[in-house]
């Protein structure tokens, strides 16, 4: 998915979505447990209301709304959002299937929430009130009294025990990761879990865990939980699902009852009583259907389409509105990226080599009005890119076992993408290009370049939409000049996201979002761990010890300035590895909307929210 600024509706869900369901004592339902004796606790702490990863919440206990809302939106109406794709599934938290979207969004809740204005801290939903120690060697929350399951019953901490172990059984490859860590979940009270956390030397792992989606025990079998299905799955969330058209459409409706509707961490949200997701195939169709008042809001991606596309009556008389919104994120980091599982990209010369052939100055200029910024950095627009900035004492420090894995001109600031002189013929690029490559043991021959052998230097890049195909066809002509055959398959997203999920794929296009408080799904997207498993976003199959290392150092870290310090490090270590052609990104969102939705002023630090949204009355 090519996405040079990814729809934001995402972003808040970015760890939460990737935390999921967790529900597997294996050989059956489990009976209602019993409250086990507290543990002793060596460091107590204060239950507080909010739990930050550094410093201190921003919000006090008595806040009565979110900064970015409009506290007084008016409730009703109907909002239909238009989705690239298909699904086959209702469960998010499992490798099988493609989920539709909507569900860890809308109806599954976790104990704590996010304030979307902080990089990362949590405030009490499903839990009233959270405590840990300065070492987080433990984690406990207190479960609100009022907090039920959209059937009526309540949650309790058994259901926060059993959801902990599903996931950790047979949750997502993240899921297990992170809830393996946990030495012991035990019910401390009538409404009280604690999570052990000794020896797990993760200071991110409370706040992951007051993401955990809590599942009802009375509900799920865990027997089948890892089975694809589209049952309407029972969560405590804001909205029930009301409606399944599979792989076409799915609407959720306002739970009438929903016991958190007066939570201040809610008010001003979820202020319709339906939403709808409406599903196509191609991007296409997509826009065609906005145009004609299908759906709702769109989040543009495509710099023609934004220059010339909206020249149609609505958009022209004023029911569309068109604007340009900045967040306070990191920029997406999109590219094509090798899969280092294949030995023909094992050769560090050969990815530099077709790093130098990509020619973004001609591309932008030809393709994309000139609308896009190259993209240098993992962290690329925030304070922990090392994009630009000279190595400091400290980074140099944490990178000293690894200095051979780091380039000279990454480690001192000099480092940018390769530049060409925007004619798409390049010489001096074209030629060091076939330097790196002649070095690598490759000659020109018949046209193409070969090994001794005669083994020519031939990948596929698998894309999934007609946007992908387009770039990569682009670049497929870019490579051929040096000789290099580069072909283009284009799949339905099924087949796609299957061939994802196995890492069957030379090369694809894919875009990482980063944090502005990056944590354990660092490990997920780049370590060494990640890659031989099925469903992780390693899809370059990194192996890299100092990625792993200055993984560590992120989650080490006890304070905003020693996170810099670390995530620098990592940006530098990933930039090294020449793990992807990097691409680009937009300086800005691209939102249209029709006028019949509103929206608050403010806009948070993750950018526009749907959930803020509501239904202007006409």
């Amino acid at each position: 998915m090519l996405r040079p600024k990814p729809p934001r509706p995402n972003m808040p869900r970015l760890i939460a979505s990737a935390l999921a369901l967790m529900a597997a004592i294996l050989g059956g339902h489990p009976g209602p447990a019993a409250a086990e004796p507290a543990p002793a606790i060596v460091n107590p702490a204060i239950a507080n209301h909010a739990l930050a990863m550094h410093g201190e919440p921003a919000l006090p206990a008595d806040f009565q709304a979110l900064p970015y809302v409009n506290p007084d939106a008016p409730k009703g109406g109907r909002l239909v959002q238009g989705v690239v794709g298909t699904f086959d599934s209702l469960n998010p938290l499992i490798v099988r299937g493609t989920p539709a979207a909507g569900i860890r969004s809308y109806v599954v809740e976790s104990l704590l929430a996010r304030n979307l204005d902080e990089p990362f801290t949590l405030y009490g939903l499903l839990a009233q009130s959270v405590e840990t120690d300065a070492e987080r060697t433990f984690v406990a929350f207190t479960l609100d009294p009022r907090a039920r399951f959209s059937d009526g019953r309540p949650v309790t901490p058994e259901d926060v025990v059993f959801s902990h172990r599903l996931l950790r059984d047979k949750g997502r490859p993240n899921h297990r990761t992170y809830y393996a860590k946990v030495k012991s979940a035990d019910i401390t009270g009538p409404r009280t879990v604690r999570f052990d956390l000794t020896g797990s030397d993760d200071r991110e792992l409370p706040l992951i865990l007051g993401l955990m989606p809590v599942l009802p025990r009375h509900a799920i079998d865990p027997e089948t939980f890892d089975q694809t299905g589209l049952a309407p799955p029972l969560g405590s969330g804001p909205y029930v699902v009301a409606d399944v058209r599979p792989g076409d459409s799915l609407t959720l409706r306002r739970n009438p009852d929903y016991w958190g509707r007066d939570l201040p961490i809610n008010r001003g949200l979820y202020n319709f009583d339906e939403i709808r997701f409406d599903y196509y195939r191609d991007a296409n169709t997509h826009f065609e259907a906005f145009k004609r008042g299908l759906y709702d809001v769109r989040f543009e991606t495509d710099p023609g389409r934004w220059q010339t596309g909206y020249d149609f009556p609505a958009a022209r008389d004023g029911r569309i509105v068109r604007e340009a919104v900045s967040d306070g994120l990191p920029e997406p980091v999109t590219g094509f990226v090798f899969n280092l599982r294949r030995p023909l990209f094992a050769d560090v010369r050969v990815r530099q080599a077709l790093i130098e052939l990509f020619d973004f100055e001609w591309l932008n200029a030809s393709y994309y009005f000139g609308a896009y910024r190259r993209t240098g950095s993992f962290f690329q627009g925030s304070d922990l890119s090392a994009l630009g900035r000279p190595a400091s004492e400290a980074e140099r420090r944490l990178l000293a076992p690894f200095a051979d894995a780091i380039r000279p001109e990454v480690m001192d600031g000099t480092y940018a993408p390769p530049v060409s002189d925007g004619s798409g013929r390049d010489r001096d690029t074209l030629k060091r290009a076939l330097d790196r490559l002649a070095a690598a043991g490759y000659r020109l021959d018949r046209g193409a370049l070969r090994t001794k052998r005669g083994a020519p230097l031939a990948f596929e890049i698998l894309v999934a939409t007609k946007d992908q195909e387009r770039l990569a066809l682009a670049y497929a002509r870019m490579a051929k000049r040096a000789g290099v055959l580069a072909s283009v398959r284009l799949v339905d997203s099924v087949q796609y996201e299957r061939r994802l999920q196995t890492y069957d794929f030379d090369m694809i296009l894919n875009t990482w979002t980063p944090s502005l408080s990056p944590g354990n799904e660092q490990a997920f997207y780049f370590g060494s761990k990640a890659a031989d498993v099925p469903g992780t976003r390693n899809y370059m199959g990194a192996r890299n010890p100092a990625v792993d290392a200055m993984i560590e150092a992120v989650l080490a870290a006890r304070d905003r300035e020693a996170l810099v310090v670390a995530a620098r490090a990592l940006d530098r270590a990933l930039i090294s590895g020449l793990y992807i052609i990097p691409l680009f990104h937009l300086p800005d969102i691209w939102l249209a909307r029709w006028q019949t939705i509103g929206r608050p002023e403010t806009v948070s630090l993750y950018g526009p929210l749907p959930e803020t949204w509501w239904r202007v009355a006409p």
